[in-house]
């Protein structure tokens, strides 16, 4: 017979948050691992083959709920993976980055993206690498907005190779915003959820956020900054060296790209091959984000993992 592991829990109203509405959270443990979980008052009696998982990720969720974070049905699917992952999301979905204009906290759910976080902070160039949906330029921008309010930068400066992706666009009229607009729109979606619309305007008029082509970066020394390249898998090996010796003091740049989805010219990427040439350097660290970190719809990470398998079959033959 499997063991019988009892838990108990602090209070009413802690047992309440930690079981969900009509026991939700209950349910979804037990849908996840082998184990059968009867409540009783405030105390958690587990059962079965899985009862150590299930037993780990309610006590995960009690840290959390005793950092002073709430549980949403989200955030405990999150904890129950990273349990099965054998991870610790006590550590991970606590880390808050900032709060946004609406109230809602900008946090890390999946390991690789504490990973990422964590790069981000302690270097000054940080190259985040991996699949759509793995909350790559979200999480820069989040750390831009948070170096910013804190005083630690200046200003935010975004630019993106100006390459479309298999299509032709043709003439774009307006002005220089207005022609970049259409490359850089992920950012300004980014930025719009942290400091809203009307923070992000004030942001523009002030110069206190600058967006520009690459192209733009040639000559230029960027102090006090902090710098995001997004797409950068359509930089060309020149454009990369060009955007990286642009760094100038107490700024950090983060280059973020996916190199399954090159779109420029002939291939050239400038982020293909570029950790074995700068692996080694001091304040530089390249993190790999893989299909377990996408945040968007579960079919994304299928889809990836699906499009993964067949370019490493194409590769074999």
């Amino acid at each position: 017979m499997a063991a019988l592991i009892n838990l108990s829990v602090a209070d009413n109203q802690l047992m309440a948050s930690l079981v969900g509405e009509r026991d939700r959270y209950v349910r979804a443990v037990e849908d996840a691992f082998e184990a059968t979980v009867l409540i009783r008052g405030n105390e958690i009696s587990l059962q079965g083959a899985q009862a150590d998982e299930a037993a780990t990720v309610f006590k995960e969720l009690i840290l959390i709920l005793e950092r002073g974070q709430a549980l949403e049905p989200q955030s405990v699917m999150d904890a129950i993976d990273m349990v099965s992952a054998d991870q610790r999301p006590s550590e991970i979905l606590t880390d808050s980055v900032l709060t946004t204009v609406r109230g809602k906290p900008v946090r890390p759910r999946t390991a690789g993206q504490k990973q990422y976080l964590d790069a981000i902070r302690k270097n000054i160039v940080t190259f985040g690498i991996g699949p759509a949906g793995t909350g790559k330029s979200w999480l820069a921008v989040a750390s831009a907005v948070r170096a910013l309010q804190e005083h630690k930068v200046e200003r935010i400066l975004l630019t993106r190779p100006a390459v479309e992706a298999g299509e032709r666009l043709g003439y774009l009229p307006g002005d220089l915003m207005s022609k970049v607009d259409p490359y850089l729109r992920p950012l300004y979606d980014a930025l719009n959820d942290m400091v809203g619309p009307e923070g992000a305007n004030k942001l523009f008029e002030r110069n206190v956020v600058e967006v520009a082509p690459l192209a733009f970066m040639r000559g230029r020394t960027l102090n006090d900054s902090f710098i995001i390249l997004d797409e950068a898998q359509n930089t060309t090996p020149e454009q990369m060296m060009m955007f990286l010796t642009r760094i100038g003091f107490n700024s950090r740049a983060v280059i973020t790209g996916d190199t399954t989805q090159v779109d420029v010219a002939g291939g050239r990427s400038g982020l293909k091959g570029v950790e074995r040439i700068l692996t080694g350097i001091e304040g530089l660290e390249f993190v790999r984000l893989t299909s377990a970190d996408v945040v968007r719809h579960r079919i994304v990470q299928q889809i990836v993992d699906a499009y993964a398998e067949h370019e490493f079959k194409r590769d074999r033959k």
